[in-house]
């Protein structure tokens, strides 16, 4: 070997050198950086918001903190509630986190570090806790505190990792094991809190909603105050829903909610989420959601239908009647949203399904049938009115005017083969005095054909 090669390898072992020692200092301060993370995280317990921050925007979230800070600092100290602010100012000079107000901040400039760290940590923590399970169930006798210890240390890492990765599958599954078998009820709602932590900044996890469910459906058996987490659940939904929108998710969610709630409670869901459907009209989801609580409605009242000779509750007739009256003022309001014309058939459907017998079922008087025949027909009467007020073809190019125009005509088109066959004259007279054809060839020609097959 030449002088020169001996000079090569001795620097290429250097440089190796130099490397592994530059990736140790990596892992280090790595390691390091969790850590804080995590002692955030258990210092302020009630966190409720997390965001990615860019390193460019810490030196003006400093300013604005510094501010306040010894004041609010001082004032926390002084508290008769004892309640401790998890960054003093001192800490304040951190350029990675930011924490305050229970709103916490991650430097995009670590994101990736810190999963490696969170995701290596609780993998060796999950592997000893695994040995030491398996060990305890074979029969060694195994330190109690060993195995807290452990468990406390995992949801200390799968929190982190978590909050880095909402998806990690691993990770949200070791958590339903280790509070499965606490059955803490405390436990049960960290859990909570951390999927709301997630969906704070990841609205649309699945992995974050399923992990709620899980721990609605595993207290609903014994939690006290259910009725009141059932009640913050909806509030939640609908707050992630007021800034991600047509978040289907969520939505899902808050109907999953409905066959936990009782009747009083549906009733006054219905009630509370009026407003807020109306300033969202083209969120079909929200209109979705009336619809489960008015289908619940009904399956409580089909339990009551022995003890009740006519099977119908009034209550049930009258929320009906009220939500048809609200959906035309939203039609007229709001023009050519499909959303309200669709929440309309259902309602439809609904009322002639549940509250027009046929005219061979034997089992309704017919004082009674006749009765809600005349209801019905008041209730057609009030189609047709609708429909030759938003029927005003404007000519010219409008494109909500069209629009509401056909979904009118389509309406009424399909509520023919909805009514009962003692109706169809009827309503088919009052078709051809609308002229309803010319109507929809001339907002939908390129379904003439469809329509005029379903007119004949």
């Amino acid at each position: 070997m030449t002088f020169g090669q001996v000079v090569e390898e001795q620097q290429s072992g250097w440089e190796r050198s130099t490397d592994m020692s530059e990736e140790s200092d990596s892992k280090v301060e790595a390691m390091d950086l969790l850590r804080q993370l995590e002692d955030i995280l258990e210092s302020d317990a009630l966190i409720d918001e997390l965001g990615f921050i860019h390193p460019s925007q810490f030196p003006l979230l400093k300013e604005e903190s510094d501010i306040s800070c010894n004041l609010s600092y001082e004032a926390i100290h002084q508290s008769e509630d004892g309640v401790v602010s998890p960054v003093e100012p001192s800490k304040q000079d951190n350029i990675y986190f930011w924490n305050r107000d229970h709103k916490l901040g991650i430097s995009t400039h670590v994101l990736l570090p810190l999963y490696r760290a969170a995701k290596d940590a609780f993998f060796i923590t999950f592997k000893q806790y695994r040995m030491c399970d398996n060990q305890s169930g074979k029969g060694i006798c195994l330190p109690a505190s060993s195995c807290d210890h452990l468990e406390s240390t995992l949801l200390r890492h799968s929190k982190s990792l978590l909050l880095l990765s909402c998806d990690f599958m691993t990770a949200w599954n070791c958590r339903k094991l280790i509070v499965s078998k606490k059955q803490q009820l405390s436990m049960f709602v960290d859990e909570l809190l951390l999927s709301g932590l997630v969906l704070s900044y990841s609205p649309k996890s699945e992995q974050a909603w399923n992990h709620r469910r899980w721990v609605i459906k595993s207290i609903s058996a014994n939690c006290s105050n259910f009725k009141e987490i059932l009640g913050k659940e909806s509030e939640l939904v609908e707050k992630i829903a007021e800034r991600s929108k047509m978040n289907y998710r969520a939505w899902n969610h808050r109907c999953w909610l409905v066959s936990y709630m009782t009747i009083d409670q549906v009733l006054s869901e219905l009630r509370k989420s009026r407003s807020w459907a109306a300033l969202h009209v083209a969120d079909n989801c929200c209109f979705h959601y009336r619809r489960r609580l008015l289908l619940r409605i009904m399956e409580g009242q089909s339990c009551l239908e022995d003890t009740v000779s006519c099977g119908h509750n009034v209550n049930i007739v009258q929320a009906l009647k009220d939500e048809l009256d609200w959906n035309e003022t939203l039609i007229k309001r709001y023009v050519g949203r499909e959303a309200l014309w669709l929440h309309r058939r259902f309602l439809s459907t609904c009322w002639i399904n549940n509250f027009v017998p046929d005219s061979g079922d034997e089992s309704y008087h017919s004082k009674e049938a006749i009765g809600l025949y005349h209801d019905f027909g008041t209730f057609l009467q009030n189609e047709l009115c609708l429909l030759d007020s938003c029927s005003t073809f404007v000519d010219d190019d409008f494109v909500d005017v069209q629009a509401q125009a056909a979904h009118s005509a389509s309406y009424i088109l399909w509520l023919k083969v909805q009514v009962p066959k003692t109706l169809v004259n009827q309503l088919q007279e009052k078709i051809r005095d609308a002229d309803l054809k010319t109507l929809l060839n001339k907002s939908c020609p390129e379904r003439s054909s469809l329509f005029n097959y379903f007119m004949n």
